[in-house]
C-alpha cells in the first residue's frame, strides 16, 4: 500500500516532518509512505493555468496524490490558520476528480493549538476528502509515548485505506 505525506512545513527540522519521517520508519511492510518534497516549489495556484495546461511539478504532485491509497498531514498553525504555502498545495488538489473521498490521517504535532487543525478540516472536507478521525493524532514528539500514538494513528489509517480491514497490514510492536 502506498501512503503520500504532505507537511505544511517547509523547515526539514520541523516537529511535522520529524513526524511524518517516524511513521515511515513505523510503516510495517507492505506500506510504503512518500514524503512529498515540492510544497514550496510549487507555483502559485492560477484556475486560468489549471484550465490549460498543468505545469510539469503540479502535474506529478497530482500524480503522487492520485496513486496514494491514502495522505498523511501534519501542517503547523500560523497565525491561527494554515502556512498559505500549504494552503496552496491543496488548492492545486481541488480540482482533480479523483481527490474526493481520499482518506486522509491529520497529525497535529502541537498540541495546545487548534486553530490549523480546524481550518484543515474545513478545507479537506470541502474538498470531499474522506477525513479518518481514529486515525487523527495530536502527539508530542518530546513525550515518551509519541512513538505508540503514531503507531496507533497509523494502524488505524491502514485499516480504513484497505480494500477490506483483513487486507490492512498491521504496524508491527514498537520494542
Amino acid at each position: 500500500m502506498n501512503l503520500l505525506a504532505l507537511s505544511g512545513s517547509l523547515r526539514d527540522g520541523s516537529f511535522n516532518i520529524m513526524a511524518l519521517r517516524a511513521l515511515q520508519t513505523l510503516a510495517p511492510e507492505g506500506v510504503a509512505l512518500v514524503l512529498f518534497e515540492g510544497t514550496g516549489t510549487l507555483p502559485h495556484f492560477n484556475l486560468d493555468v489549471e484550465m490549460h495546461a498543468l505545469p510539469d511539478m503540479v502535474a506529478d504532485f497530482r500524480r503522487q496524490v492520485a496513486e496514494a491509497a491514502g495522505l498523511v498531514i501534519a501542517c503547523p498553525e500560523y497565525a491561527h490558520s494554515i502556512p498559505g504555502t500549504f494552503k496552496n498545495a491543496l488548492d492545486w488538489l481541488v480540482g482533480m476528480p479523483d481527490f474526493p473521498g481520499k482518506p486522509v490521517m491529520l497529525i497535529n504535532t502541537a498540541p495546545r493549538a487548534s486553530h490549523a487543525q480546524a481550518a484543515l478540516r474545513e478545507v479537506l472536507a470541502t474538498m470531499s476528502a474522506r477525513l479518518v478521525p481514529e486515525a487523527c493524532v495530536t502527539v508530542d514528539l518530546r513525550e515518551p509515548d509519541a512513538p505508540e500514538r503514531l503507531q496507533a494513528g497509523l494502524a488505524a489509517f491502514l485499516r480504513a485505506c484497505a480494500p477490506s480491514a483483513a487486507q490492512a497490514p498491521a504496524p508491527a510492536p514498537l520494542g
